[in-house]
């Protein structure tokens, strides 16, 4: 059986990882259009703060080594065609500038995403950046050094944008960070965790620009010189653009069926319309556990579930991809945060009832001292005040404490309760936490708000 892969990134890794797991002698083709395979883009931060060395280092797996395990890896050869009825793709090879007919029995497409551009003038204006792949990683940090730029604007205020943020603080730039949104990480935290981390934000030399919309890029001599949104222009030397992705799809139009955002449409078992053609990673939808429906949830974690589910279902396990509730994490100076599920602030957009309470607690007994570690711990727990299922969490800390919302994960999966959560069992000792753990007391808390109403 011939198994071809495109795309090197999370899912078709995990694709030939499986493959490879189970039925080593596979003849595996495996492309990637650029000539680095597998580099991982949520490494690009400790990269560019110096934590990890060598951006060659953020990776996988390299094309040497896959080979020497007999996986056939094309570098800087693009599929451009796929022929479902002839179970071929066409390979243009960009060294050469040849094209190719390849056969395959099973194709996997991990197309993935590319950054959204801002269709506003200027936008190809020089030192307007994206941050996403190794390229870009190496031209961003030789600005983080460079004398010239003093102010970088950096427009979108997700996990994207607020490490780029962070990184060119920590270079001592002055950041603006511009979102529509009213608040930094408003997708991914309520309120109550946003106007804390904006206030660090700002006391680490980063403006929020929130609740504004980019009109256009200023330029002098071919170079950005400012932004203008509607509401103000900011000086800007560098211009970072993390203003959310868009899938890489375009090319599959006519060939394969796509619906809302070019998302690859595909069943319970990762196939397409077409037979023997999978497709996995931000260019598809997730079942999304709290509701039971698909969403589009860019994670590398659901990338590396699909990618062993398609390898599964290649070898001829029945496997469907298993719901999961989108749990993600990240750490802004000293603050520490995860998510998971559903939120207040994202509720009404998925169309869910929910309620929600909000804890604020020590992570240790207050006889052990600040100087210990002990510290503030901020925990928000949602749940269907119907039949109390849990929904989503929240947790933020200056220590970290993001574990914990694996623990709600697990829940939301499991269609766990706040009868469950209230008197789960979870470990106590007084150097690590407290008798009742912050999810006890949240679930404690929510059932007596149910009982008073």
């Amino acid at each position: 059986m011939k198994v071809i892969v495109v795309g090197s990134s999370h899912g078709g890794f995990e694709t030939v990882r499986g493959l490879l797991a189970e039925k080593p002698d596979t003849e595996i083709q495996w492309y990637e259009k650029g000539d680095f395979i597998s580099f991982l883009s949520c490494g690009m931060q400790l990269y560019l703060e110096g934590v990890v060395k060598n951006v060659n280092s953020v990776r996988y797996a390299t094309a040497k080594g896959m080979r020497a395990k007999g996986v056939n890896v094309f570098v800087h050869q693009e599929v451009t065609h796929v022929d479902p009825d002839k179970h071929q793709v066409t390979v243009h090879n960009l060294d050469d500038d040849s094209t190719r007919t390849e056969n395959y029995d099973k194709l996997v497409l991990s197309a993935g995403a590319v950054p959204a551009t801002i269709p506003v003038p200027g936008n190809d204006l020089q030192n307007v950046y994206a941050m996403r792949g190794r390229d870009w990683a190496i031209k961003l940090k030789a600005k983080t050094v460079d004398p010239d730029v003093e102010n970088v604007t950096v427009i979108g205020a997700g996990y994207i944008g607020v490490e780029a943020a962070e990184v060119f603080a920590k270079a001592g730039k002055h950041v603006t960070l511009i979102d529509m949104l009213p608040r930094p990480l408003a997708l991914y935290l309520d309120q109550e965790f946003t106007d804390i981390l904006t206030e660090t934000l700002k006391a680490h030399n980063i403006y929020p620009a929130s609740g504004q919309a980019v009109k256009e890029f200023v330029g002098q001599n071919g170079k950005v010189t400012a932004v203008k949104t509607d509401q103000a222009e900011y000086p800007s030397d560098l211009v970072i653009q993390a203003a959310g992705l868009k899938a890489n799809t375009d090319w599959l139009k006519g060939t394969l069926e796509l619906g809302k955002k070019g998302l690859v449409n595909v069943n319970d078992h990762l196939e397409t319309n077409q037979p023997d053609v999978y497709a996995v990673g931000d260019s598809t939808e997730v079942p999304f556990a709290p509701t039971g429906k698909k969403r589009q949830i860019a994670l590398a974690t659901n990338a590396r579930r699909q990618g062993r589910v398609v390898a599964k279902n290649i070898l001829g396990h029945d496997m469907t991809m298993p719901a999961i509730s989108g749990s993600s994490a990240l750490s802004v100076f000293d603050y520490h945060f995860a998510s998971t599920g559903v939120k207040q602030g994202t509720a009404d957009a998925l169309g869910v009832k929910s309620a929600s309470v909000f804890v604020t607690d020590t992570t240790q007994p207050p006889f052990v001292p600040e100087t210990a570690g002990n510290t503030k711990v901020y925990f928000k727990l949602t749940y269907d005040p119907s039949n109390k299922r849990i929904l989503g969490a929240q947790i933020m800390s200056k220590r970290d404490v993001t574990a914990n919302i694996n623990a709600i994960s697990l829940a939301i999966q499991g269609k766990m309760t706040l009868n469950d959560l209230a008197y789960a069992d979870f470990f106590f000792q007084p150097g690590f936490d407290r008798p009742w753990n912050i999810m006890n007391v949240a679930a404690q808390k929510a059932l007596k708000n149910e009982q008073a109403k």
